[in-house]
């Protein structure tokens, strides 16, 4: 199982811009909104992707999907430390929680 972050935790690492955050719901859902400075890494890409996307492998890295009953998150999450990937965490609460809490989101690509 993945370690969790907490929202308050994960919004001073995004301030603070000591974290990769990843948005593991795909590019559609990415577009409509996503957690600041995010970038899009699904399951199906983690194997292709993962090691340009993410070229340090004892980053900071937080997978986070929609809410608590996506496993997306913890999805990516198992798959990037199946490779190695050490400091890998999972915002289980999501973008739903994110958003509820009235912090801010981006739109876009």
């Amino acid at each position: 199982m993945t370690d969790v972050i907490a929202r308050e935790e994960l919004a001073a690492a995004i301030e603070a811009g000591s974290v990769t955050v990843l948005d593991t719901l795909g590019a559609g859902y990415f577009e409509k909104a996503h957690l600041p400075g995010a970038r899009v890494l699904v399951e199906s890409d983690v194997e292709s992707t993962a090691g340009q996307l993410l070229p340090d492998r004892g980053a900071a890295i937080v997978t986070y999907c929609a809410n608590e009953a996506c496993r997306n998150s913890e999805n990516v999450a198992v798959k990037l430390r199946a490779l190695g990937y050490t400091n890998v965490r999972a915002y289980r609460a999501g973008i739903q929680d994110w958003a509820d809490a009235g912090l801010p989101v981006e739109e876009g690509a």
